[in-house]
């Protein structure tokens, strides 16, 4: 048995940050383009876009900006905002594993229906 859990952050009933978000935001910093992001996630284009709008709409405020491809290509980039949920949410994340390790452990040693005991 293997403890798992998903973080997000809502904002009245919509998700404005999760792990998988951040994976995206994450993706279009490093390759500066939202179908580069969306290519390396394995998701359709419009997917990542939906989602920034989202994560946008929510905060009331831009997150990634763009620019219209032409003969050298669009491109886009996280906005100071964008890069501040990451790094906050990175930081209120951080250690969640090791803890819901360490709980699981603390609870479930000894449980008969455990495979691997710890």
């Amino acid at each position: 048995m293997q403890p798992r859990c998903n973080i997000w952050i809502e904002n009245e009933g919509d998700v404005v940050i999760s792990h998988w978000r951040a994976r995206l935001l994450e993706a279009i910093d490093r390759t500066g383009s939202i179908t580069a992001a969306a290519r390396e996630l394995d998701v359709p284009y419009r997917r990542a876009w939906e989602r920034i709008q989202e994560m946008e709409r929510s905060l009331g405020g831009s997150l990634v900006t763009t620019e219209i491809g032409g003969s050298g290509g669009g491109g886009a980039q996280l906005t100071p905002a964008g890069q501040d949920l990451l790094s906050r949410f990175h930081a209120f994340t951080l250690g969640f594993e090791e803890e819901i390790s360490a709980r699981y452990k603390a609870v479930f040693r000894g449980f008969a229906g455990q495979s691997n005991p710890a």
